[in-house]
């Protein structure tokens, strides 16, 4: 998901960042009550997904034979399958799994938009058309197709679905990166370093890059909704992470067959998705008004 900021970053003229500026961006980050919630709501699901399984004896792999679809109890918090595995234990290991793939394949889809994007504006001519060309070509492509036939071909393994996200997730990014990069190309900073002989590359890595930080970081957070809903739907659909491997997807896809008989096996992955998406939704939000000068919340901050 791609969001258009400012350019005017710390960095703007080569130097080293105003001391005061981070605490500028916090102050205002911190005035948004949801960004608030959204940090504290993400941050507790990754301390569920990095220790909760330390809480229970049973991992998602365990089955209790004597236990097959029951319902939420002592000694099953969140209950049990149709196999008798741990919906707890699956659940902690699901959301791990989903963070992993999410977290690799935003931050994977990031880096790839961004020098992509700024390559493209800053050589312009025939490498700026043929990466345009490249983008549009791949933004028509039905992706999610590819991404159901490669990943099922590949039996969903979740290390080629962070791969195959990646390779069909950077486009509409790059495409705002370069947008905004065709004016930082015109920059004084730019020319100067040009006139002193300053290769290509250490001038799109050191001066026109570092001034799409506030572009790059909301696109990184929001990134990662998206990356969850699809991996979601692809293992919800049968072609994304597959047993004996867990997700959020694939249990979602276990529970939609019982949700009226064992509404449990849909509702606790079903809670733990809403979560991740909401608070990372109001996490880029809030990130996207404090670094953007023009938005009521940066407004605010700014006069204060």
């Amino acid at each position: 998901m791609a969001t258009d900021l400012g350019t005017e970053t710390p960095k703007e003229t080569g130097g080293t960042p105003h001391p005061g500026l981070g605490r500028l961006y916090l102050r205002r980050f911190l005035r948004n009550r949801f960004a608030v919630v959204g940090v504290v709501i993400f941050l507790l699901l990754v301390l569920f997904s990095a220790f909760g399984g330390l809480l229970t004896p049973y991992t998602y792999s365990d089955v209790d034979f004597a236990a097959l679809t029951q319902a939420p109890s002592g000694t099953h918090w969140f209950g049990t399958n149709q196999g008798g595995n741990d919906v707890y234990a699956s659940a902690v290991h699901g959301l791990q799994r989903s963070l992993v793939i999410a977290v690799s394949v935003s931050v994977l889809t990031v880096v790839v938009a961004a020098v992509i994007g700024s390559s493209a504006a800053y050589f312009g001519g025939r490498v700026e058309k043929a990466t345009l060309a490249l983008i549009h070509f791949l933004l028509v492509v039905p992706s999610f197709l590819i991404l159901a036939l490669v990943s099922h071909r590949l039996a969903g393994d979740w290390r080629v679905l962070i791969v195959v996200l990646t390779v069909f997730g950077w486009m509409s990014t790059a495409r705002v990166v370069w947008s905004v990069s065709t004016s930082l190309r015109e920059r004084d900073y730019v020319t100067a370093a040009e006139f002193m002989g300053v290769r290509a590359s250490r001038i799109i890595l050191r001066h026109i890059i570092p001034n799409l930080g506030s572009l790059l970081i909301v696109n990184l957070t929001l990134g990662v909704v998206a990356t969850v809903l699809s991996e979601t739907a692809l293992s919800f659909l049968g072609f994304g992470v597959q047993t004996p491997d867990v997700s959020l997807g694939t249990m979602l896809a276990d529970g939609a067959s019982t949700v009226t008989s064992a509404p449990w096996l849909f509702a606790f992955p079903a809670g733990l998705v809403v979560l991740l998406t909401v608070s990372m939704t109001f996490v880029g939000d809030g990130l996207r008004d404090a670094l953007d000068p023009t938005s009521v919340t940066g407004a605010a901050g700014g006069r204060r």
